[in-house]
């Protein structure tokens, strides 16, 4: 017969929401870092790229206070389809979508395997200690 998995003690899915957050805040931080670019290229901050821009940096911001809905993860993929999108009108924001697009698929991939490996009793913290 097979034994359930031990308890957690530690909630190994509020440390990987953290690392959502943190990757949301480096997407806000670059996506700013582009804002120099729209205004020399597309006139002005103001200009339609410049608004989509702060568009973006405020979602990213408002998406941090959200990493723990079940719909959280649905959304990230859907902003950066629409970021990779952004490409027919502002290139960099598009590269920024593919390259961000890309870490987000790898935060994934390390999610289900987190969360394979937490249903299999198999983290450091599930293991029944000696002594």
């Amino acid at each position: 017969m097979s034994e359930a998995p031990a308890p957690l003690k530690k909630d190994p899915m509020k440390a990987f929401r953290g690392i959502m957050a943190g990757t949301l805040i480096l997407e806000v931080i670059v996506v700013a870092l582009a804002l120099p670019v729209i205004a020399k290229l597309h006139g002005g901050v103001t200009s339609l790229a410049g608004w989509v821009a702060f568009g973006f940096i405020a979602v990213f911001i408002a998406m941090c206070a959200f990493v723990r809905r079940s719909w959280a993860i649905a959304a990230v993929v859907a902003l950066h389809v629409l970021l990779i999108a952004s490409w027919l009108l502002l290139p960099a924001l598009g590269v920024i979508g593919v390259i961000f697009g890309l870490v987000w698929a790898y935060l994934l991939w390390l999610r289900k395997d987190l969360l394979k490996r937490m249903a299999e009793g198999r983290l450091p913290a599930q293991q029944q200690q000696a002594g």
